[in-house]
Formats: structure tokens, C-alpha cells, sequence
């Protein structure tokens, strides 16, 4: 996980919770300006970077959103398409986020780690594509493959379409 989007309607219980919990862990905090007055704790100002780098290392950016749109835009601007996830009891929010994120894999109160070539039962992974085209998500073998086919025929002509 590197960017947390909060919605503005419970920013104001939710950051002050896991602010503090967060530092000791030993997160760096990287939070916007509104999520910034909110954590309680020191963090360091976001930026537009922030929004599209894969850390891989003890940093979580933060921002606070105005709404779900807000939320679905700014996943699909800077996100890696990759994995997403909204955590959330409103159906309405969590069926309009797995329809309008562009990402291989979208889940809904569920952790992105469930994101494997092996949790989808593909098998060994052995490679990870947000293209589009051939292949997207978690790749094993069948992924790497292209397919044939072999059709044998005797004049068969196929008829207009209606």
C-alpha cells in the first residue's frame, strides 16, 4: 500500500486513530494538506510524485478526498493500475469503485495481497502486467502463451447477420 485516500466525511475520526499508530510502527507519512492537520503527528508535505511511486519501503502517502469520484479520478490518474481496493459499507461507493477503476484487479473490503498468480489458482507466478492487451493481472505459464486455431471445413459460408 502506498496511497491511503480518506474520505472527507470521516477524516476527522479515522486520520487521528492511525497517525500515531503508523509512526510507531515506523511509517513515514507523506499527507496532504488537510490530512496533514488532521494525523495529529509530523509528516512530510505530499506531492504530485508522491501520488505515483511505488515505494517499496515504510512510506504511505495520504490524502483526503472530497467524495468517491474524487476517489475513482485520482486512482485512475496516478494509480498503477495494477491493484486497488475500497474499504467501505456502502454498496452503492463499492459497486461504483470495481466498475469505474481501470486496474487489473479490484477489490472491495479485501487485501490487496490477495493479488498472486497463485491466490487466483494460476499457479506459479512469474511475472505481473497492467497492460491491457495480451495479458493483465498475475501471470503464470498459460499467460505466456499464444493460441492457434485449426479450423477445417468443407465451403461453409457463414450467413448474414441479421
Amino acid at each position: 500500500l502506498e496511497t491511503l485516500l480518506v474520505a472527507e466525511s470521516i477524516a476527522m475520526d479515522f486520520l487521528p486513530l492511525i497517525g500515531k499508530d503508523l509512526i510507531e510502527k515506523g511509517v513515514e507519512i507523506r499527507a496532504d494538506q488537510k490530512s496533514s492537520a488532521l494525523l495529529g503527528i509530523d509528516s512530510v508535505p505530499a506531492s504530485n510524485e508522491d501520488w505515483v511511486t511505488e515505494y517499496l519501503e515504510l512510506i504511505l502517502s495520504i490524502k483526503v478526498v472530497s467524495d468517491i469520484h474524487e476517489a475513482i479520478d485520482h486512482i485512475n490518474e496516478y494509480g498503477s493500475h495494477h491493484s486497488d481496493c475500497i474499504v467501505t459499507e456502502s454498496v452503492d461507493n463499492a459497486e461504483l469503485f470495481m466498475k469505474r477503476i481501470d486496474s487489473a484487479t479490484v477489490f472491495w473490503n479485501v487485501s490487496t495481497r490477495f493479488s498472486d498468480g497463485e491466490e487466483f489458482g494460476f499457479g506459479a507466478e512469474i511475472g505481473i502486467s497492467t497492460d491491457k492487451l495480451h495479458a493483465r493481472g498475475p501471470m503464470a505459464l498459460r499467460e505466456l502463451t499464444s493460441y492457434k486455431y485449426l479450423i477445417k471445413g468443407s465451403g461453409q459460408t457463414k450467413s448474414k447477420m441479421a
